[in-house]
């Protein structure tokens, strides 16, 4: 059995990057899934901007 990535075989790298993209689509399956059964009702609240204002003066400190 090798123990070293560097000194592993083709047979070797190939299944490690089958479990690596085995587990990548099973975690993201996991989180679609999560994300479709949850029921979010989003309503959009609308914010009209007031008139405009000056301000002429403020309580902090300047540093130059």
């Amino acid at each position: 059995m090798n123990h070293s990535i560097h000194s592993a075989d083709r047979a070797t790298h190939l299944k490690i990057v089958v479990v690596a993209l085995i587990a990548g689509i099973a975690v993201a399956g996991f989180g679609i899934s999560a994300r479709t059964n949850s029921d979010y009702t989003q309503t959009a609240h609308v914010i009209k901007a007031g008139k405009p204002m000056a301000v002429t003066s403020s309580d902090s400190s300047m540093v130059r």
